[in-house]
């Protein structure tokens, strides 16, 4: 199976390596409900299989990465030349930080640089939003986007909540600015 199985977009278009533009969105943007479903399903795939030791760990995934809409600072959304939604990450306060979540390039636009530039357009909405730094976790069956977290100058820290009972968790933190 291709990674393309896993996560629809809505064009079967390859993606070209033209211009690729960020926007701010709301949460409720349709394109970034979209993006955010596939990525759930993918995650899904991905780590099947990996908590079979605990019968509690569905409902412990469930509260550990619950994002209350209330808590969403800002939405980016990365487009190809056509306008096409290829990416997707949000920040969030949590526990008094700046958190992001929800960090997905579709998997035809993957290897062109959506990621840095998605992240830099987030990083740069929590600077103007105040933020000195940011945090944000991701699992071991993610080494893509570990690798691009350090490449762009993000350091491990210990696993923090609500992450602690999600014992995969890889956790990091980046000073902006």
């Amino acid at each position: 199976m291709t990674s393309s199985d896993t996560f629809s977009t809505p064009s079967s278009t390859p993606f070209s390596a033209g211009a690729i533009r960020t926007v701010v969105v709301d949460w409720a943007d349709a394109r970034g409900v979209e993006l955010r479903a596939a990525m759930d399903r993918e995650m899904t795939e991905r780590y099947t299989g990996r908590h079979d030791d605990d019968p509690d760990f569905a409902v412990k995934a469930a509260v550990a990465f619950a994002v209350d809409p209330a808590d969403i600072l800002a939405v980016v959304l990365a487009l190809d030349d056509a306008g096409e939604a290829i990416g997707h990450a949000a920040l969030r306060t949590l526990d008094g930080r700046f958190e992001i979540k929800r960090v997905v390039v579709a998997p035809h636009a993957r290897g062109r640089g959506v990621g840095l530039t998605l992240m830099a357009a987030i990083e740069a909405e929590a600077l103007r939003l105040g933020a000195e730094t940011v945090i944000l976790q991701t699992g071991d069956r993610q080494p893509d986007a570990v690798a691009m977290y350090g490449k762009i100058g993000y350091e491990l820290i210990p696993t923090y909540d609500p992450y602690k009972p999600v014992t995969n968790s890889i956790c990091f933190e980046k000073r902006l600015g």
